[in-house]
């Protein structure tokens, strides 16, 4: 009997409210359709730039490639479903397009720490070991970084789904705007511990890992640019890793900032769940807006993709 009524009670789950007074619906719709049109356009950009500039098929390039397409990824994973939600005032979602939707937010915010960890150890590379440099970072051992980062990654989300999609369930309420492995286990009526020490292991070996290897690369970094009397190489050691750092940092504050929301007493439900949509927001805006101006050899390369694809027309 109690497994007839948790499949009744699970086949639709009701997803928080947003509260937006009737007058403010179509602003947040379309305040909302232009964040997702922004992020498409300038990823895609990115993306199209290095893909058809054989000038940027080098190591950093290649591995930049991989932070846009994730970005695409975990804003696609956000705003479609947002906006019907918004439009359409349905709170409502089936209990498969949850998981699905929690599936791809997790495959960003794992695919997001480990390519810019990856990338942190490539600058170190390129900055602290200049003559040996391209005899590391060659294309096989390149394509192998990068393939390994998501199989990793997918590894360790399907196996943290599968944990969660084994237990029962008996409540229908996602406390949350959007679907993740937190609000799915919510949803559970039995003992979760394990599922809860698997995903505490994952968020912890990730980050130690990869804020210690930031920490050290640019470290050595820092030294290799202090003892290096040449003025050019410094400036354009600091160039190419202050956009990783931005980068990094900004991903850092937006992925921390609604953990230490939730656990503070007190703090506004509403600005909680502004506080949770962050981290799909503002990475994957800001990322190709910094990596496209600050990086002179994306920038500079833009203007004649524009002009390349004006003259086919």
């Amino acid at each position: 009997m109690h497994m007839n009524n948790s499949s009744d009670v699970t086949s639709l789950l009701s997803l928080e409210s947003f509260n937006i007074p009737p007058g403010w619906v179509y602003p947040a719709f379309i305040l909302g359709m232009f964040s997702y049109c922004i992020i498409l356009f300038c990823n895609l950009i990115i993306l199209l730039t290095i893909g058809m500039e054989k000038h940027l098929h080098e190591p950093m390039y290649l591995l930049l490639f991989n932070l846009p397409i994730n970005d695409l990824i975990g804003a696609t994973a956000l705003f479609p479903a947002l906006m019907k939600e918004i439009l359409l005032d349905s709170r409502s979602i089936s209990y498969t397009a949850c998981v699905i939707q929690g599936f791809f937010v997790h495959i960003y915010a794992v695919g997001s720490v480990v390519i810019l960890t990856a990338m942190a150890y490539d600058r170190y590379l390129a900055i602290c070991c200049p003559l040996r440099y391209h005899a590391i970072m060659t294309n096989t051992r390149l394509m192998k970084i990068i393939i390994l980062i998501w199989i990793a990654n997918i590894t360790m989300i399907v196996v943290l789904f599968l944990m969660v999609l084994r237990l029962p369930r008996c409540r229908s309420l996602i406390s949350n705007l959007y679907c993740d492995n937190f609000s799915l286990m919510r949803l559970v009526c039995t003992d979760t511990s394990t599922n809860n020490i698997y995903g505490l292991f994952i968020t912890f070996s990730l980050q130690a890992l990869s804020i210690s290897v930031v920490i050290y690369t640019y470290l050595q970094i820092l030294f290799t640019c202090l003892n290096n009397k040449l003025s050019d190489a410094k400036g354009k050691a600091i160039q190419t890793c202050g956009t990783h750092l931005v980068s990094f940092v900004i991903l850092e504050v937006t992925g921390v900032l609604p953990i230490l929301a939730y656990r503070i007493e007190g703090f506004s439900p509403h600005a909680k769940k502004i506080l949770s949509v962050f981290v799909l927001i503002f990475p994957p805006t800001l990322n190709p807006i910094i990596y496209g101006l600050r990086t002179k050899e994306i920038r500079s390369k833009i203007p004649l993709f524009f002009i390349r694809q004006m003259t086919l027309i």
